[in-house]
């Protein structure tokens, strides 16, 4: 004679759903590192060598407006689009790799620090014009177009180029593939790659414009927008930080190419 065994009421539930592998093994470790950061620095400089090519010899005289157009806005953009791919070669993707994950935190602290660092930037520029002078603190872009009438949509473009499209495609240069890169080390703990991060693509963000005057405001500008990636650890903060900076000064240069107003 068999005993039945106590039933479990808890045999009677349904049982618990699966979690997808993906929520249970962390993200890969990118297989990328300093070198996908110099390729991608090799790839800006031969896009602009590859523009000045194309467009050939334009005389004596300023450059066109279409070539400042050119030069400026598609090497920065290759380079970027040559990154994102890179994350997607050798690594989870830009959102996990660049951290590109969109929170709306992430957009008020960027603004403040922006805000923060615009502060700081303008008066930093007051300060260097007056000791190198203004013909030494402007920048490569500002002496470009500098008193040149512009039509409405060239100016437009540049604008939107110098506000918002051209943040992002440093951003995800500099303190997107750079920092991951220098993150990757073997640091005693993540903080130390985290500052480590934050001071090495402050740094090369500076020294990269190729302004050698203007390195020292250029490192004023950077420090607020690296705070803002460090802060929060992702990259929109930094973009938004980047975009508040660049407000002002493609605001400037669209006034000033339109003849609304003379700086």
């Amino acid at each position: 004679m068999t005993t039945s065994q106590p039933r479990d009421p808890a045999s009677d539930a349904l049982p618990e759903p699966e979690e997808p592998a993906a929520f249970l093994e962390p993200p890969r470790r990118h297989r990328w590192g300093f070198g996908a950061f110099l390729l991608v620095e090799a790839v800006l400089l031969a896009s602009a060598a590859f523009v000045s090519v194309l467009v050939g010899d334009t005389g004596p005289g300023p450059l066109p407006i279409r070539v400042v157009l050119l030069g400026t806005m598609l090497p920065t953009m290759i380079a970027a689009g040559v990154a994102v791919l890179i994350t997607y070669l050798r690594g989870n993707g830009p959102v996990v790799d660049l951290r590109l994950e969109w929170r709306w935190a992430d957009v008020r602290t960027g603004f403040r620090y922006g805000c923060v660092g615009l502060v700081f930037t303008t008066l930093g520029a007051y300060l260097w014009t007056q000791l190198v002078g203004n013909a030494n603190a402007t920048s490569a872009i500002s002496a470009l177009v500098e008193d040149r009438k512009m039509s409405i949509s060239a100016a437009i473009v540049m604008f939107v180029y110098l506000w918002l499209l051209g943040p992002i495609c440093e951003e995800i240069i500099y303190r997107g593939l750079l920092w991951g890169a220098a993150e990757q080390l073997q640091w005693r703990s993540e903080r130390w790659g985290r500052v480590a991060a934050f001071l090495l693509s402050t740094a090369v963000f500076a020294a990269s414009h190729l302004e050698p005057l203007r390195t020292t405001l250029l490192l004023v500008i950077a420090v607020p927008i690296g705070l803002a990636r460090l802060v929060t650890g992702r990259l929109p903060a930094s973009i938004v930080a980047h975009q508040v900076n660049n407000f002002l000064p493609a605001l400037t240069i669209l006034l000033g190419a339109l003849g609304v107003a003379s700086f």
